[in-house]
């Protein structure tokens, strides 16, 4: 975090405090789900092909092999933690799924390590 000394980064960061950044492989199981009626005609909540779209636009464009802190703007005075990503996703998404169906974007860092965003609700998991 900008806004902390090197000592305050080092305490609350640890192993992952380091000035020339480190890497993650985040894991998109289960990366996002979905919430509304079934349509009658179609028999879907939402075409599988439009989400795919959606969230390659939305998470892959602008995430996949990138250095979150230098090669995404969203993130220049944002710490990249898991929790402020899963926030950047649930953002683009909601732009571009139809309103209210977003319902969760979940995010794993490791196998240990993930995050539930609902919104304004953050949950550990």
């Amino acid at each position: 975090s900008k806004s902390l000394s090197d000592e305050e980064n080092l305490k609350l960061f640890g192993k992952c405090n380091n000035p020339n950044g480190h890497g993650h492989n985040y894991k998109g199981k289960e990366l996002t789900s979905v919430l509304a009626h079934i349509d009658p005609v179609s028999g879907m909540v939402i075409n599988l092909t439009d989400l795919k779209e959606y969230m390659q636009e939305a998470i892959m464009e602008p995430l996949d092999h990138k250095n979150l802190d230098k090669d995404v703007p969203y993130f220049a005075e944002i710490v990249s933690t898991t929790e402020n990503i899963a926030v950047f996703i649930w953002e683009n998404l909601k732009k571009l799924l139809p309103m209210g169906t977003l319902y969760k974007v979940k995010v794993y860092e490791t196998d240990q390590n993930t995050v539930v965003y609902k919104g304004e609700e953050t949950i550990s998991e």
